[in-house]
């Protein structure tokens, strides 16, 4: 089974609407989407749950896959849990003991196990996808970590910040594709000079957006 999972970065455009499998987005997807389209929207974020909670974002038309955090928020905002059960499609709070970097403690390693990270652990762990197609994950290529979500939510975009984050999540990306050497990932962007070395189930797909000329 094939599934598309599309992250938030400037590249994320690259999936083509109606393309083939299912689809997971990370939290509000880049560009306008019908329920019919996507399979669960994935987040892991506190700050995701209370712009929802505070309204000025509605993701209600999309089934949820929650995290960590999320479902803590939960437990903590019973009445916020009640309005949107019926929109949880289920919380997948596994993180492997590689997200846990080294003089990292358990709750660091959430916050290193980022949307995209869970998007991906969830669809090769709970639906068994067989390949995994991956669009608007820029921060593995290039040092940026700009993201659509960047317009609702509050992020730290420093240079220091995004190079310490970019150092914690691209180790965790090596180790996840060794794990899940048994499923096929490609890697949609705009060119193939990726900062780690990949293993031989991962391949990159060069791709060119309408409105950019690269």
């Amino acid at each position: 089974m094939r599934v598309n999972v599309l992250g938030n970065g400037d590249y994320a455009p690259l999936f083509k609407r109606g393309t083939e499998g299912k689809l997971l987005v990370c939290n509000m997807p880049p560009f306008e989407l019908t329920k019919a389209e996507v399979h669960a929207s994935c987040m892991v974020d506190f700050k995701m749950m209370a712009t929802l909670q505070e309204g000025s974002v509605n993701l209600g038309m999309y089934d949820w896959v929650l995290g960590t955090r999320p479902r803590r928020w939960m437990e903590q905002n019973p009445t916020f849990y009640l309005k949107y059960s019926q929109n949880i499609k289920g919380f997948h709070t596994h993180i492997p003991e590689y997200a846990k970097l080294p003089g990292h403690t358990l709750v660091q390693a959430a916050t290193n196990y980022s949307c995209g990270h869970m998007a991906v652990d969830y669809a090769c762990r709970s639906m068994r996808a067989t390949e995994v197609h991956m669009y608007g994950f820029d921060a593995l290529f290039d040092l940026t970590l700009r993201s659509y979500t960047d317009l609702f939510l509050e992020a730290d975009r420093s240079d220091l910040n995004t190079h310490r984050i970019a150092m914690n999540w691209r180790p965790i990306w090596a180790n996840f594709f060794k794990e899940f050497s048994h499923i096929q990932f490609t890697i949609h962007h705009r060119h193939d000079k990726i900062k780690f070395k990949l293993p031989k189930n991962v391949t990159i797909e060069v791709g060119v957006l309408n409105d950019k000329t690269e």
